[in-house]
């Protein structure tokens, strides 16, 4: 069952780790994101934030999405973490039960425009996320758990 899809660019560092995991009540964090397969750096750093009692799985998107799919985490209280705003659309887009996603974290970039404390989109990017509001999903903007929850709407002049 997925419980939560945060975007971050950190992917696993202290708030996503503890809080968030604590707060949907995950008992497995699946790291989505093409780069990270490829960089072992970024895959130790990863494992080394990993809570003690939480199952941690780093799968390329396409992967991640086949996993999914194939209902072998259905057992799981999974949490899935991804790096952009894109990785989110693909996986939201083919997963059903995607149905909120939260933006916790993306950095400046060139070209983007800053819609909340730590949120900067792309004009595309804007666009991937409206694409997935009219589908139906949440998109909602929040740092830590015990933040108000904005949605993106809202953020979108």
């Amino acid at each position: 069952m997925i419980t939560f899809l945060r975007v971050d660019h950190r992917l696993l560092h202290g708030q996503v780790a503890f809080s968030w995991t604590q707060y949907v009540g995950a008992d497995c964090i699946l790291i989505a994101n093409d780069a990270v397969m490829d960089d072992e750096l970024r895959k130790t750093t990863i494992k080394l934030a990993k809570p003690p009692a939480v199952k941690l799985v780093l799968k390329n998107i396409a992967d991640a999405i086949a996993a999914i799919k194939s209902g072998v985490t259905d057992k799981y209280k999974l949490f899935i973490v991804v790096e952009s705003v894109e990785d989110a659309w693909r996986m939201a887009c083919v997963i059903p039960e995607i149905t909120s996603i939260n933006l916790g974290g993306i950095k400046p970039k060139e070209g983007s425009q800053n819609i909340s404390k730590a949120i900067n989109v792309r004009p595309e990017e804007i666009n991937l996320l409206n694409e997935l509001v009219k589908a139906g999903t949440e998109i909602e903007i929040r740092q830590v758990p015990n933040d108000r929850k904005v949605l993106f709407a809202e953020c979108i002049k």
